[in-house]
């Protein structure tokens, strides 16, 4: 048992509060459901029920800004936990409206990290896809999943003719980079480095900065 010591309305969304219990933060629920329970501050509550009360009357209100949430741009599962989480509800609705999600197709942490390295692929190793991809919250085997079915459409020929390939992507930037720039030890290490920096394994890095070493002043 615990006491509502506050409950207080959300600043981004007017139709929620804030309960706090025993002066500390618990969970946020819509102003009709603090109503319609006649919960205000100074009761005895027990933490369960507070628990019931969101879940009985908020799972389908979480998933409709959930969905909401994810309607302009893809997002990953930490990126729509995160938001629920902000919103205050609670781990079981939490959970309930992910599973709702992989469900219908509109969370699928695969797909986001395929598309996500197809257009970064262009400007990026996977080195650094991939440490960019896990620090969204995507799991190691879902990154490694995703690489394989780009890999397959490519051995496939079923890419798109502009999907990126690490070869070239390498060879783009080092193009760049060497603008104007005489290909001496000095500058072709920093070529190399950089390289290294943007994601590309060493072989790769090599083969792109190799191609400039005709050209080479020692």
């Amino acid at each position: 048992m615990g006491e509502i010591t506050a409950i207080t309305p959300q600043i981004k969304d007017k139709r929620r509060c804030n309960v706090y219990v025993d002066g500390r933060f618990y969970c946020g629920i819509t102003l009709e459901t603090a109503v319609k329970n006649r919960l205000k501050a100074g009761q005895t509550i027990d933490e369960k029920r507070l628990d019931e009360l969101q879940g009985e009357s908020e799972k389908n209100t979480a998933l409709d800004k959930a969905l909401t949430h994810i309607s302009a741009c893809a997002k990953t599962e930490k990126d729509v936990r995160k938001f629920l989480q902000g919103k205050g509800y609670l781990p079981t609705v939490e959970n309930y409206v992910i599973e709702k999600m992989r469900s219908y197709g509109f969370i699928n942490d695969t797909a986001y990290a395929k598309t996500y390295a197809l257009s970064a692929g262009k400007r990026k190793g996977r080195r650094l896809i991939k440490y960019e991809l896990l620090g969204k919250g995507i799991a190691e085997a879902e990154i490694e999943a995703a690489f394989s079915e780009i890999d397959e459409a490519a051995e496939s020929g079923e890419q798109r003719d502009d999907a990126p390939d690490e070869a070239r992507a390498a060879e783009a930037i080092a193009e760049k980079y060497m603008r104007g720039k005489t290909a001496d030890r000095k500058t072709l290490a920093a070529l190399y480095r950089r390289l290294i920096s943007r994601g590309f394994d060493g072989e790769t890095a090599k083969a792109a900065t190799d191609k400039y070493r005709n050209g080479e002043d020692d």
